[in-house]
């Protein structure tokens, strides 16, 4: 990588908003979340909190502890940016969530770029395909700064890309 590729300014990151394709939506994880703690805690409090069959009830308060946890992790962005698409010249990456791994795109790799109105198609020299949700983006303006760098990384880095808007 070289020095310049740090700068701040040739980076790109669009931050995206949590997906809304869950089964249950956020505000019922979370209430549910808080009910199944708050079950637990009551439930330590009217018994002998040392007594060997209050071992289950630790289990269940550290579960639901944790189940909160991750619902505020995933659908928040309490602890920074976590589901983003960043776009740099030696690369693209697409993260979805905290407990998701990362997409990686490196742009010497690339041989077409397909823009749709709500996705991105990315199709590598080796014949491998990465398809990115951009439902995801929260703004116009992003989608829009987004599609000007990859048509700026596709004219300096000579690969194809066609757009498909349909407005």
């Amino acid at each position: 990588m070289s020095p310049t590729s740090n700068n701040a300014r040739s980076s790109l990151i669009v931050q995206l908003s949590p997906t809304r394709n869950a089964l249950l939506s956020f505000m019922v994880q979370f209430t549910l979340a808080l009910f199944w703690l708050g079950w637990a805690v009551y439930i330590l409090a009217q018994r002998d909190p040392f007594s060997e069959s209050t071992l289950l009830y630790y289990v269940f308060l550290f579960a639901a502890l944790s189940f909160l946890v991750y619902v505020v992790l995933q659908n928040t962005s309490v602890f920074g940016v976590q589901s983003y698409i960043e776009v740099t010249s030696e690369y693209i990456v697409h993260k979805e969530g905290v407990f998701r791994k990362k997409e990686l795109a490196t742009i010497p790799q690339i041989k077409a770029i397909q823009l749709a109105q709500r996705s991105m198609l990315i199709q590598e020299r080796d014949g491998s395909e990465l398809l990115l949700n951009l439902r995801q983006v929260r703004k116009k303006r992003d989608i829009r700064r987004l599609k000007d760098k990859i048509q700026e990384l596709a004219a300096k880095h000579q690969f194809e890309m066609s757009t498909l808007d349909s407005k």
